[in-house]
């Protein structure tokens, strides 16, 4: 019976992490830094290293948390011409992308971004 319990729980685990890395996988920093430069850079102004590099990694993972809900507020606050943009579906749809841009570039992260 021991066997049996230690095979379910290994068998959760297992489901669990490759749920976890398919979530992870879903994102992409490269389609993040093309849709800055396509969406946000003209509203924003800077280009992707200035804009990455605003914060450290642990702080672009709270403000994506709640579908980015804290990134939406700050910025729309910083860039008013951006509240619209930012409060779309399209927004949502590609912010996960933008997450992972921000935070593969961000203040502690050591890379550059390679982008105007």
């Amino acid at each position: 019976m021991d066997q049996r319990r230690e095979v379910r729980d290994m068998k959760i685990i297992l489901t669990a992490l490759l749920l976890m890395f398919s979530i992870n996988a879903s994102a992409d920093a490269t389609k993040g830094q093309e849709y800055y430069l396509e969406y946000l850079r003209p509203v924003f102004g800077y280009n992707g290293q200035e804009f990455a590099s605003q914060y450290l990694t642990v702080e672009w993972k709270r403000y994506f948390k709640k579908d980015a809900s804290r990134f939406i507020k700050k910025f729309s606050k910083k860039h008013p011409e951006s509240a619209a943009f930012l409060a779309s579906e399209k927004f949502q749809e590609i912010a996960p992308d933008i997450k992972d841009f921000a935070m593969k570039y961000a203040a502690d992260s050591g890379e550059l971004a390679a982008c105007d």
